[in-house]
């Protein structure tokens, strides 16, 4: 072994043990993680090619290297991850936030932007990466959010706290923590209701990337065999928060578009939103009488 080990070989020699095994972003999760061990962005790397690693620092990223070769997800490992340009804290009691759930956020930033007021609430919401990303990008908005998943809760804190956004945070259920009881009114109401809850099949299970499957917390996961079982107990509660006119968005598999659009009793304007990969990914939909 070499006696100096500089950024660039470090970064040529990952490069390729990561591509031997199989991980596709070969050259940038091993920017990513050297970045992260060096405390500095990618484009220090580049600044500062021949650079030397000192051995403390090249023990941290051998470990990390280890990790990520057991499927370890690159944003567990460096507890960060982006979205809607903001940088998100991110720990296993988390989903990690996707880049298709922007197509969420910006198509509800657009039904918002000509409101002086909006009321929004976000379902489900485990790191805060939509709640946060809308309170930060609509001033005028008032935004609630909710989870199950009291160390969910906890990181999407953090994540408010990081990016300076105020949110009225609640644990529970779906919408139950705005119900008094089981039958009675609604404590609030809300002119946007999001929700990217858990849907992937139980039926998928096995077929799932290890990285997804071993490491991401199941409660976030799965719901029920066709994976719609939480958006069936939503469905009716929305109805009660949400008043004539306003907004309902909702992530969803592709498979499944059909059957939340079809189920959806007590709205109208029912569209169904394409990712840039032409996959259906969203449904739209306005509450009616």
């Amino acid at each position: 072994m070499q006696a100096v080990w500089r950024i660039k070989d470090l970064l040529q020699w990952t490069t390729r043990y990561f591509l031997d095994r199989g991980i596709k972003e070969s050259r940038l999760e091993a920017e990513i993680l050297l970045a992260h061990v060096l405390k500095k962005d990618r484009v220090y790397l580049y600044a500062n090619y021949e650079a030397p690693v000192n051995p403390d620092e090249r023990a941290l990223y051998k470990e990390y290297i280890k990790r990520r070769t057991k499927s370890e997800p690159i944003a567990y490992i460096t507890g960060h991850k982006e979205f809607m340009s903001l940088d998100l804290i991110v720990t296993p009691d988390v989903l990690i936030p996707r880049p298709e759930t922007e197509l969420l956020v910006e198509t509800a930033i657009k039904a918002a932007k000509d409101l002086e007021k909006v009321r929004i609430v976000d379902v489900g919401t485990g790191s805060g990466a939509i709640a946060v990303s809308l309170a930060y990008y609509l001033k005028q908005a008032q935004v609630s959010a909710t989870d199950i998943s009291l160390p969910a809760l906890k990181v999407a804190c953090q994540n408010a706290e990081r990016h300076q956004v105020s949110i009225d945070f609640h644990a529970g259920s779906l919408l139950e923590s705005f119900f008094t009881r089981p039958a009675g009114e609604p404590s609030a109401h809300f002119d946007i209701l999001v929700a990217n809850l858990p849907y992937v099949p139980e039926t998928d299970r096995d077929s799932l990337e290890p990285q997804v499957r071993d490491f991401e917390p199941h409660l976030a996961l799965f719901a029920g065999e066709d994976g719609l079982d939480l958006y069936r107990q939503l469905l009716p509660q929305a109805r009660r928060v949400l008043p004539e006119g306003a907004i309902m968005l909702l992530e969803i598999d592709p498979r499944q578009a059909g059957l939340i659009a079809s189920s959806m009793q007590g709205f109208s304007e029912i569209r169904i939103i394409h990712d840039a990969a032409g996959r259906a990914r969203m449904v739209q939909a306005r509450r009616s009488q």
